[in-house]
């Protein structure tokens, strides 16, 4: 039942309620990065939803517009806004237009398609989600390898509220503690690479 109706119902009701509850700190976040970062205020890209269609995923910009590496667009102001997830809010409007779930495996870049193989190609086969199995584990600090295994196990087993709680629970922890934000060694996650892929 939550397979099939319960989870975008779900979708919809607790993405609209956090749009009006949360309003106030959406506009608080926008002055703050329109002061820090100017224009634009969101950072617009497209990813792989469900069965791979693409779709424009929405952010508070974090790093400042011009040439440079990740690290050298990346302030204080800009890590302390992805280490506090407040930068990823925006998604809920993804989650009201049916493009993203609440929780399922983060949507990444289309061009990944071709790289997985056919186990992780099944996170393709569930909407992506704002928390999910891969945020849960540890977000960035979590190997590629791992992150796509964890979200093929999310796609392959029956979608369940229990699961889905128990995700958004350890996901939003994982936030409130400012955890995984980079993956060792670099600014924020480094590309997924065909050397990343475990053929199973």
């Amino acid at each position: 039942m939550h397979e099939r109706f319960g989870k975008r119902a779900l979708d919809l009701v607790v993405a609209a309620l956090l749009l009006v509850l949360l309003s106030p700190l959406f506009a608080a976040v926008a002055l703050a990065v329109r002061w820090r970062l100017g224009s634009p205020i969101l950072f617009t890209q497209p990813r792989a939803g469900l069965h791979g269609a693409a779709f424009d995923l929405k952010k508070f910009r974090s790093m400042a517009v011009g040439p440079g590496s990740d690290a050298e667009r990346l302030d204080g102001f800009g890590r302390a806004l992805r280490a506090s997830g407040l930068d990823e809010l925006p998604q809920l409007v993804n989650v009201l237009r049916g493009e993203m779930s609440l929780v399922g495996p983060r949507p990444l870049p289309l061009d990944y398609g071709r790289l997985y193989s056919a186990r992780q190609a099944l996170r393709l086969r569930v909407r992506p989600g704002l928390l999910g199995p891969g945020v849960a584990a540890g977000r960035n600090a979590v190997p590629w390898e791992r992150r796509l295994e964890l979200d093929a196990a999310y796609a392959a087993a029956p979608l369940r509220l229990r699961t889905d709680l128990v995700l958004a629970l350890r996901s939003l922890a994982v936030w409130l503690r400012g955890q995984g934000t980079t993956a060792p060694g670099h600014a924020t996650m480094p590309a997924f690479e065909p050397g990343d892929r475990a053929d199973r």
